[in-house]
């Protein structure tokens, strides 16, 4: 894990000593991401900015890397974020196909050598998670790529005087002036963000400035805007199980996913584990545990009953043999982190969770310098609860298109909480129309309550529209798995996951986000995903060998947040209050509504928890981004090297 910062100079700009110093300076800004060693390197074209967190050949393999096959050994420079676990096997292949050399251990060498022999194609081999900046000195141009799933970030951005490319977009916006982006707000992304509580990709909320999507790559050359490609679409093609051969596919499940586990715990520095309640992350520290007997394990709960999975996770940790680290959070360390955590960020995210993986994040950094977690099984093996309403919805499916729209309607009069009026109102609609990712908060009445330039045009089916044309003919659960995989799992959960998490200079790894685990998942028939009584159906048959029984068939719970009681009393609520009474962002929020919907929920007359939490973070991350009014407090500790 690490940062990186790239600046392509315009053809009539030559970089200078001065450029070189702006780019290490703005580096500096995301020192938290790779605390153990900084560099630069640069030629009259580009500049390359780079802080390392050192989890791999810790001695050597410094960055920006510098490599070449014999008859050019310079001629590429590499920045990279991020870990290839099948570095070995891919630096064997290149040694026997190629007689490809290495100065280093490595898994950076690994793909400028890839690139060189294999070209784009590299992208498809690599098993890994990655945002990486190569500069060919030869070809003069700047090649960008992102990992198939989007796990960690990479933002651009062009004007005049050339095309910056970085980690965080904090960075960019440090080199605005330099580079002559555009740095005003995007009122469109604001209203996306407000329905989908994450400003989706390529989106940011500054529109000069985008992100370059998962699963994309892009070549820069001075003077030339960002030429983008996608190598990896996701397919979901289901392959019938064969009656009587169940346990052979079930088998393939947790064949893979020991695998994938395997090549994640490859590592120089001890490696750890988060452990919820659920089935995913104690799948992952079960195997883990296999390579590492001495596994410490981390959870994180709060100060109120009902709102914690400790007493889950340590029964599982004592159950597979892990020693449990847990961090338990008050409503006033709640409140004191937010705006720090808002500034690591960089964009709002209106998940809550966010705030417990911080403060656990921050805990296992003591003890470990790697984390595993469970993200992106829900996606992958249909995890979550919503996948079930195609099914409960199905009789719907039978009647004329009409008559469905007439069903709509004689629902609407019926008084908001009656039984059967949300069903009535969803079966009436169209998979399109209902569901675009498991952030459901606004509907366009609120919308235009608390959203001054609220316009009609700009819905959801600007993001989800190409999605779903990319998926006519699946069933309606594949349908969505493939929303999510391009709208709240690179959102929102690999966001919070990725900032989160190197905000305390801790790397976190993700087994399930694998090429090899998505195309054994990617086979599944829907049945193996979902039934009337229970999700990710074939993953958990797979775990039962595995998994402690007390966790094998537990209801997805996450990392619960008791928003909705702190903003009835307490300091979360005093900080709202104050959040809305000081706040400048009137242009783009109706700050008279929102201290309307605060009054209604503190009162107990409607609950607007979720809603208010994401026009809150918007408020404060406006007061730290855009009117400097708020400004964090950001430590910066020392780590040890090595751990």
């Amino acid at each position: 894990m690490c940062g990186l910062l790239a600046l392509v100079c315009a053809p009539a700009r030559s970089v200078t000593d001065e450029i070189v110093g702006a780019v290490a300076d703005s580096s500096h800004l995301m020192r938290h991401r790779g605390p153990d060693e900084p560099g630069t390197w640069s030629n009259d074209d580009v500049v390359l900015g780079f802080n390392r967190l050192s989890i791999i050949d810790i001695a050597h393999s410094h960055q920006p890397l510098r490599w070449g096959p014999p008859e050019s050994p310079e001629r590429y420079a590499l920045v990279f974020n991020g870990e290839i676990y099948n570095y070995l096997e891919l630096r064997a292949a290149l040694r026997s196909d190629f007689g490809a050399e290495f100065a280093t251990e490595g898994d950076g060498e690994a793909i400028v050598a890839a690139y060189h022999y294999w070209g784009t194609e590299a992208l498809t081999r690599l098993r890994g998670m990655f945002a990486f900046a190569l500069w060919d000195t030869e070809a003069g141009e700047l090649f960008c790529a992102r990992d198939p799933f989007g796990i960690k970030p990479l933002f651009m951005a062009t004007g005049p005087a050339g095309t910056v490319v970085g980690s965080e977009k904090k960075c960019l916006l440090d080199l605005a002036d330099a580079v002559g982006f555009d740095t005003g707000i995007d009122g469109r992304a604001v209203q996306h963000y407000t329905v989908l509580q994450y400003v989706p990709e390529p989106e940011t909320l500054q529109r000069g400035v985008r992100r370059l999507e998962s699963g994309s790559y892009a070549r820069i050359r001075p003077g030339a805007a960002p030429e983008v490609t996608r190598y990896f679409v996701p397919r979901f093609s289901p392959v019938p199980f064969v009656s009587g051969r169940e346990k052979t596919r079930y088998d393939e499940i947790t064949a893979v996913l020991e695998d994938s586990v395997a090549k994640h715990m490859r590592a120089d520095v001890t490696v750890g584990a988060f452990l919820s309640g659920g089935i995913d992350s104690t799948a992952i520290a079960a195997l883990a545990i296999r390579h590492n007997p001495k596994l410490i394990t981390f959870t994180t709960g709060f100060e109120r009953e009902g709102f914690s999975e400790v007493d889950v996770a340590v029964a599982s940790a004592e159950a597979i043999g892990a020693r449990h680290v847990t961090k338990v959070v008050s409503q006033a360390e709640f409140v004191a982190a937010l705006p720090e955590i808002v500034w690591y960020l960089d964009e709002p995210v209106a998940d809550p969770a966010l705030v417990p993986l911080f403060f656990i994040a921050r805990e296992a950094r003591k003890h470990v310098k790697v984390v595993l977690s469970g993200e992106g099984a829900d996606e992958l093996f249909g995890g979550y609860t919503i996948y079930r309403e195609p099914l409960s919805l199905k009789a719907f499916d039978y009647l004329p298109r009409p008559l469905r729209r007439s069903v709509g309607k004689a629902s609407k009069p019926l008084p908001d909480g009656m039984r059967g009026k949300s069903l009535l109102h969803r079966g009436s609609l169209t998979l399109e129309e209902r569901y675009y990712g498991n952030a459901r908060s606004f509907s366009d009445a609120q919308l235009r309550a608390v959203l001054p330039g609220f316009r009609p045009d700009w819905t959801h089916t600007d993001v989800t529209a190409p999605l779903y044309a990319q998926s006519q003919g699946w069933d309606p659960v594949a349908r969505m798995q493939h929303i999510d995989l391009f709208t709240w799992l690179r959102g929102d959960i690999l966001v919070k996951a990725d900032k989160m998490t190197m905000a305390n200079s801790l790397e976190l790894r993700v087994p399930f986000l694998d090429p090899e685990v998505f195309a054994v998942a990617s086979r599944l028939p829907l049945e193996q995903k979902i039934t009337r009584t229970t999700t990710k159906y074939a993953l958990r048959r797979a775990l039962e060998p595995i998994v402690p029984a007390h966790v094998l068939h537990r209801a997805k719970l996450g990392f619960p947040v008791p928003i909705r009681h702190w903003l009835r009393s307490g300091e979360l609520l005093d900080w709202a209050y104050q959040m809305v009474d000081s706040s400048q962002a009137g242009e783009f929020v109706d700050i008279a509504a929102v201290r309307r919907m605060l009054d209604e929920h503190r009162m107990g007359v409607s609950d607007h928890s979720r809603r208010l939490w994401t026009v809150l973070i918007f408020m404060l991350w406006f007061a730290i981004f855009i009117d400097g009014s708020v400004t964090p407090s950001i430590s910066e500790p020392v780590y040890p090297v090595q751990l």
